[in-house]
């Protein structure tokens, strides 16, 4: 089994810090633990000037950039099919951290150039994506540059810099943000237990917290996509469906195995297959329930994830706002624009395998 997961953030987060726990604890798990250097400081210890005003030698900077960290990660995905055991490559930064540093018509070029999409390189990609807040917010007397020869950025840029990062990986399916509304320490094991829950190490335990909302205004940054569930027999006890997750004509597939533990826990295993395998295996769907089309829009308030998903089939009157590890309703600091109608966590005429009944 590999999973392959990114660790981003604004300046002085913690990362580096965080990937020596990460290296240390899932070795001592059984992991073959990789991980992914960042290629933004390679190449600017390098000698390769991102700061240059020369348009077109930036736009190539990047392409190479991309690249580079694309060959580093597909490199060590190689050498990890032929390690007989679990293992877990965690990549300092990724794919879509560039796009915090592009305006949109040159990401746009960067991504005509090499061919390829949002959707390939954030959804397709990795299995999560775990984003450490700058110091900058909330911690702002331990911000410093003294670790990182090449950090140059004042506090108010590193603020910038997170929400852009933030922004730039909304949308993913398995985004988490971890901020600094805790000790030091504390942060380091959200950090870890969040990758634990990714790996199903020691029991991924997932808490939901589902409210039926009206929207009163526009949501800022949001990331919309179109997903199709189809929900397969039963096999063992064990609830299997399947997600098509697009954007822009471009799709990823994943397949979902799911255990109810309590109303509102559940031990989730979740993987991306190809779209061959999403074929054969929509043959098992079950014919009691019916595919569910919905939009989500994923959004980012306070440091917290947010999914609200309008279904469009079976259509709903009021949207379905979601949010995962939330201990409690206390712990839900719910943007202003949303209108909660009610709050339904645990209810089961809301999950989606009881919409999908025919």
């Amino acid at each position: 089994m590999i999973t392959k997961i990114v660790l981003t953030g604004g300046p002085c987060a913690g990362k580096t810090t965080a990937l020596a726990r990460i290296v240390d604890h899932f070795s001592n798990m059984g992991f073959q633990v990789l991980t992914v250097p960042e290629a933004a400081t390679l190449f600017s210890q390098s000698g390769v000037d991102f700061l240059t005003d020369d348009k077109e030698l930036f736009l190539e900077s990047e392409r190479q950039l991309m690249e580079f960290q694309i060959e580093l990660e597909n490199r060590l995905e190689r050498i990890a099919g032929h390690i007989d055991k679990p293992v877990l490559i965690v990549c300092d930064r990724g794919t879509m951290d560039l796009r915090a540093y592009l305006d949109d018509d040159m990401w746009e070029s960067l991504l005509a150039a090499m061919d390829t999409s949002v959707v390939a390189l954030r959804d397709a990609r990795y299995a999560a994506v775990v984003h450490m807040a700058t110091a900058a917010k909330g911690a702002e007397r331990f911000y410093t540059l003294a670790n990182n020869e090449a950090r140059t950025e004042t506090p108010e840029l590193a603020r910038d810099i997170d929400d852009r990062l933030m922004r730039a990986w909304t949308g993913h399916p398995h985004l988490r943000v971890i901020g600094n509304d805790c000790t030091f320490d504390e942060k380091m094991n959200r950090v870890l237990k969040e990758i634990s829950h990714v790996l199903g190490v020691p029991q991924p335990i997932e808490i939901e917290r589902k409210y039926l909302v009206d929207i009163t205004d526009k949501i800022p940054n949001g990331n919309v996509c179109e997903i199709r569930q189809t929900y397969l027999k039963p096999v063992d006890g064990l609830e299997r469906r399947l997600r098509v997750r697009g954007e822009n004509g471009h799709n990823v597939y994943f397949l979902t195995t799911k255990k109810r533990l309590a109303a509102d826990r559940s031990y989730e295993y979740e993987r991306r297959i190809s779209e061959s395998e999403f074929n054969r295996l929509i043959q098992e769907a079950n014919p009691a329930k019916r595919t569910i089309v919905k939009y989500r829009c994923c959004f980012l308030w306070e440091n917290q994830y947010f999914e609200l998903d309008e279904f469009v089939e079976p259509r709903l009157e009021h949207r379905l706002l979601e949010i995962e590890d939330a201990e409690d309703a206390a712990s839900v600091h719910m943007p202003p624009f949303v209108r909660v109608i009610k709050d339904v966590t645990g209810d089961p005429a809301y999950s989606n395998s009881n919409i999908a009944k025919i």
